[in-house]
């Protein structure tokens, strides 16, 4: 896949509700003597058994962001069954899912077939109710569905789901069924607490990592540690004296080749391991240096790029004004490091291929293995577990591309596991950006100008561009890239942005948010000092800057000004924005404001509240409001957990996250010094919902982009010192700044 088509790729799952066909098909016809069938199976969704078991296939990756809660809310309230009588299945790629997206990306799990289950169940309710006045020769408008029965409203009758199977199957589909008045919603809408949050709990919720298959083995891999670097030669002989080692094989797909040990438990694969003898050829980038490397992001500057937006005549308004104001920001490479490492199971026989994964693309993972192995579709089983954490790193399948290869090898089934060291310095990471930032403002503290050019890195898990496609110079604007950039939401009276791609050695693809954070810190700070320089309150300039609340189409998005505006004045009240924090004889106290729009559907705006030692050698973020228009929320309660999540990656990556590469290798390793935030650093967090009855916009990364720009601007309301480079820590401030 190219660069050209990475927005698309990403962007999928947020218009799938509007995009994704619903599966429906009729049951064959029953031949003569054939017996009556014992499932009722309207569509790929749904499955209704004689025993009144329901089943629902869900066709999304559980990791963490609650469809295994929400997407069953959604289908048992159109179907009117009770929640805790449906049963889930992980939908599998093959022939019944044909045409519906199994991919989770983009924030738009539940938003993106809410609308298909909502249609779903609602095809099976009427498909019900025509079988049970077809039973009772009625008309079909005496009858109505609750709790899994069909009641004959005049006469008291009623027949369960399980009885009406037989005869809901011989029912023609409708092609529009009538779906429920929202005022009339059980679940949806409803806070919900999570289906499966017990088996996470207790322990006993399977992932990836807690599969086990009979007959298995395991492997870790000796990986090369530099960059583009390439294996030369092994020796296996100390590896293969380790008790219980199986064997030590070459690997040749994935992002990160190198050796792998196999062994009969996960032990004796790590002490083979570190047995083994290897032999690197370093290769052409073993002097890249991330510190050299964002200087060169800088020098970029110089360069005229691709244009992104051109609303007026920046440059003229920027030399006609009374004060200009220069920044540049920067945001370092960043690691995924999701809490289960990378895993996959495969048992690759001669004529099939089975693989247990924790993935966000499963049906990658299926034409991947068809084009390594040359099987036919239905010779293929991938199983998606429950998912420890995807952020974007699970997009790509290398890890099972590694697994497959070893056990065709191997003839037998064979786990291959990622050690912490491993996920956190051979994964695909969030490039390195810079971002300048310039703006001109009159006597008046009008802005008159605002120039943006942003640096970075295309995404090469998605394929770099060609020299062919490069020569457009459209071509980033066409993709709405850079975000956050592209779709500034301001209404300046001249604007001005440009992209600069610098591609580097490193294996770069999505993380939380994609190109949202580095863009929306730069931003969003810049407007901060723009505010304070013009003397200008930095909520209200954003509400001016957003008047009228008119619609901007952007591209394929419509950015609703007015909905922002409602979130910046509610954020106003909830933040208690207007009453000042005082300082204290031992600490200074500041509040600081930052918003997004995500793909021109979920609103969103963030106020930090900070503590600082004087002499800024202790920070500490007191408290985090967060306000949410992200359109009919499925449930709040998700949404809520959603926003805390967000905001603690966001201050993981503000405090503490950064990978640096010295030559050519990663520097960190675990968690050690690739840090997250740990509890006691936590704020309190408040979120509140908009209320709106506006289609769902999806929710889970929208919570990440404002974090820096939000506490960074706390930061200066309490110091009067900005802090354009992260991360930053307690301790660190002052050389921070």
């Amino acid at each position: 896949m190219n660069n050209i088509d990475r927005r698309a790729f990403l962007k999928a799952s947020a218009q799938a509700s509007a995009g994704l066909a619903v599966a429906f098909y009729l049951p064959e016809s029953k031949a003569a003597g054939e017996p009556e069938p014992s499932v009722f199976e309207p569509n790929a969704y749904i499955s209704i058994a004689r025993d009144n078991k329901v089943t629902l296939w869900v066709t999304r990756s559980e990791m963490g962001q609650g469809v295994r809660t929400n997407l069953p809310a959604a289908l048992a309230d159109e179907l009117d069954v009770d929640l805790a009588r449906v049963n889930l299945q992980q939908a599998m790629p093959g022939a019944r899912f044909k045409g519906i997206r199994l991919r989770t990306s983009g924030s738009g799990s539940s938003s993106g077939t809410f609308g298909s289950l909502r249609k779903a169940g609602a095809t099976a309710r009427e498909m019900l109710i025509a079988a049970a006045a077809s039973t009772w020769n009625v008309d079909r408008t005496s009858c109505r569905a609750d709790s899994g029965a069909v009641f004959h409203v005049p006469s008291g009758r009623s027949l369960s789901y399980g009885e009406l199977v037989a005869k809901a199957a011989q029912q023609p589909v409708p092609v529009n069924p009538p779906l429920k008045n929202p005022a009339t919603f059980r679940l949806i809408g409803k806070p919900l607490k999570r289906i499966d949050a017990p088996q996470i709990v207790r322990g006993t919720a399977v992932y990836g990592l807690d599969v086990h298959v009979p007959g298995m083995l395991f492997a870790v891999i000796e990986r090369c540690p530099y960059l583009g670097g390439r294996l030369v030669s092994f020796d296996a002989n100390k590896a293969l004296q380790v008790p219980q080692v199986r064997g030590v094989f070459p690997i040749t797909k994935g992002i990160s080749t190198g050796v792998a040990v196999v062994g009969d438990n996960t032990w004796a694969a790590l002490k083979g391991r570190e047995a083994l003898k290897v032999e690197w050829n370093p290769g052409p980038n073993q002097n890249f240096d991330s510190e050299v490397f964002a200087q060169e992001l800088e020098s970029a500057f110089a360069l005229d790029g691709y244009p992104i937006r051109r609303d007026g005549d920046a440059p003229h308004a920027l030399q006609n004004s009374s004060k200009t104001l220069d920044a540049v920001y920067h945001y370092p490479f960043e690691a995924h490091a999701p809490v289960e490492t990378m895993n996959c199971i495969a048992d690759v026989r001669e004529d099939s291929c089975e693989v247990w994964v924790s993935t966000q693309t499963p049906e990658t993972a299926h034409e991947n293995i068809m084009k390594m192995l040359g099987l036919p579709s239905e010779r293929i089983k991938v199983h998606t577990t429950l998912v420890g954490g995807g952020f974007g790193r699970r997009l790509f399948v290398d890890y099972v591309d590694e697994a497959v290869e070893l056990s065709k090898q191997l003839g037998k089934p064979v786990k291959v596991l990622w050690t912490r060291t491993d996920d956190t310095r051979h994964g695909f990471f969030h490039p390195a950006s810079a971002e300048q930032m310039r703006a001109g403002i009159d006597a008046d503290g009008r802005i008159l100008a605002w120039v943006h050019k942003s640096v970075g890195s295309d995404l090469s898990m998605f394929g770099l561009p060609t020299a062919e496609q490069m020569k457009d110079l459209q071509r980033y604007a066409k993709d709405e890239a850079p975000w956050g950039a592209f779709d500034t939401p301001y209404n300046f009276s001249a604007l001005k942005v440009d992209y600069v791609p610098v591609d580097s050695p490193v294996p770069t693809g999505a993380w939380r948010s994609v190109d949202y954070p580095s863009r929306v810190f730069a931003r969003e700070s810049f407007l901060d000092e723009v505010a304070r320089a013009a003397g200008r309150d930095p909520l209200q300039l954003r509400i001016d800057l957003l008047a009228p609340g008119d619609i901007l189409k952007l591209g394929d998005q419509n950015i609703d000004r007015g909905r922002m505006i409602r979130v910046l004045e509610l954020s106003r009240e909830k933040s208690n924005w207007l009453q000042p924090l005082n300082p204290t004889a031992n600490r200074l106290r500041g509040r600081g404001l930052a918003i997004n729009i995500y793909e021109g559907e979920s609103y969103i705006a963030q106020v930090a509240e900070v503590s600082l030692a004087r002499d800024l050698s202790d920070l500490k973020i007191e408290r985090i409001v967060c306000v949410v228009d992200c359109g009919f929320p499925i449930n709040p309660l998700g949404l809520e957990g959603q926003v805390e999540s967000g905001i603690t990656w966001g201050l993981s990556a503000t405090l503490h996250g950064k990978i640096d590469f010295q030559k050519g290798q990663v520097v960190q390793q675990s968690y050690r010094d690739f840090r997250v935030m740990r509890m006691n650093e936590m704020p309190r967090i408040e979120t509140h919902i908009v209320p709106s009855i506006s289609s769902p916009g999806g929710f889970g990364e929208h919570a990440v982009p404002p974090v820096a720009p939000a506490v960074t601007n706390a930061i200066f309301d309490a110091t009067g010192k900005r802090l354009r480079r992260l991360p930053f820590a307690a301790g660190s401030l002052e050389k921070a700044i």
